[in-house]
């Protein structure tokens, strides 16, 4: 199998700039499933992080059997609202809403809850899927709370709102460096790449 190219399904250019800074060292080909070419509209109806990673991962894998090819699902778990929105975290009010209104929302919804209150965390799951049909999925999180409203320009989706109290910051105001450090998908990320140097 080439062991030479990963190709990650997503079209995302944040996330990707994340992915590509982490795995580097790997020494391999990194690219998305749009700078290859693959178009799918790939409907993510698991129940777990972990299905719905593995069903990206597999429909592009489907489309391009040469590479070894990654997939994510997070999302953020607010603990007062039963960790919702989870799972539907980019479907939460629906795929085409801003960001700034989900976040709006939710922050609303915690209006009056102290701070001991609002915790939450953000979750990452990636699968893999070799050449050879072989799959595998790695986890990982980061603990915070949510904020009072958006801080930070920086990340995307629900970073303005997360808050890492030992950081004393939000993910949208930490660095590249910071945010690859301590993020869900950071970390879920360093574990997947330890899972591939086996190989």
């Amino acid at each position: 199998m080439d062991r030479k190219k990963i190709l990650f399904a997503t079209g995302n250019q944040g996330k990707m700039r994340e992915i590509t800074r982490i795995l580097e060292d790997l020494g391999m080909e990194i690219r998305s499933m749009k700078e290859a070419g693959i178009c799918l509209d790939i409907e993510e109806n698991g129940t777990t992080y972990e299905e719905n990673a593995l069903i990206k991962a597999r429909a592009v894998a489907a489309a391009c059997k040469e590479a070894i090819v990654l997939a994510d699902d997070s999302g953020l778990e607010i603990d007062y609202l039963n960790r919702e929105p989870g799972v539907y975290s980019a479907r939460y009010m629906g795929e085409d809403t801003s960001y700034r209104i989900k976040n709006a929302n939710l922050v609303s919804r915690l209006e009056g809850v102290p701070e001991e209150q609002r915790t939450a965390r953000f979750v990452c799951a990636i699968a893999a899927v070799l050449p050879d049909g072989r799959e595998l999925t790695t986890r990982a999180t980061v603990e915070g709370r949510i904020g009072y409203g958006e801080k930070g320009q920086g990340g995307f989706g629900y970073d303005p709102i997360f808050y890492v109290p030992e950081l004393g910051k939000t993910t949208a105001e930490l660095t590249e460096d910071e945010k690859n450090e301590v993020s869900h998908r950071g970390k879920a990320l360093r574990l997947m790449k330890e899972e591939l140097r086996k190989l």
